[in-house]
């Protein structure tokens, strides 16, 4: 399905639900690059809505690596599972419910990736400081300015190191009948440390 080593799936090759939000294409690309996966590796997938970061991270890691994805949608479970098999991917676990109640659960991860958590972005990131392995990652993908606050505080209470902002605005081309216009999307800040 995509035979490219490079990450940056198109988001017209996932399946894709009006309930369920995707994390976009260009995103994706670069918080798959922060968070420095590679083969072997254990990933959490937190909000994993439609499941392509789980994918991407599942074609990182390779058939040695795994990758855990949670969400407490069912919709977004089962889209998840959709994508999982349309990519033909054996290496990624689906995990129905609250994060903060499963993580506990997990073994150890290299990296941790949080997506939409409905609000509880501050509370995922603190619990998920006592699962990430010694020199592991976190990235994080926010909309919210609060959320943004409130994850800089906890992460810096945390002493996490090497503490990365970036904040991405995209535009897309879209065919009109006069020619072509490009149309902006979503601000999305992206943050990334490393556990010491």
């Amino acid at each position: 399905m995509w035979d490219f080593k490079t990450p940056g799936i198109p988001d017209e090759n996932f399946e894709r639900t009006e309930k369920v939000p995707i994390t976009k294409e260009e995103v994706r690309t670069i918080q798959i690059s922060k968070a420095r996966l590679k083969p072997g590796q254990t990933v959490y997938d937190i909000g994993c809505g439609s499941g392509s970061i789980s994918v991407e991270a599942g074609l990182q890691v390779e058939s040695s690596g795994k990758v855990l994805a949670i969400d407490h949608d069912e919709n977004a479970i089962e889209l998840t599972k959709k994508n999982i098999q349309k990519f033909g991917l054996s290496n990624i676990s689906v995990i129905f419910g609250d994060a903060k109640e499963k993580i506990q659960d997990l073994e150890p991860a290299d990296v941790i990736i949080i997506g939409g958590t409905g609000g509880d972005t501050r509370d995922i990131v603190e619990l998920s400081e006592n699962k990430l392995k010694s020199g592991g990652r976190i990235v994080i993908g926010i909309i919210l300015i609060e959320t943004l606050y409130s994850v800089l505080q906890i992460l810096d209470k945390l002493q996490f190191k090497s503490i990365d902002i970036t904040q991405v605005t995209i535009s897309k081309s879209r065919k009109t009948t006069t020619g072509t216009m490009m149309l902006a999307r979503n601000p999305v800040t992206i943050i990334s440390a490393t556990r010491v």
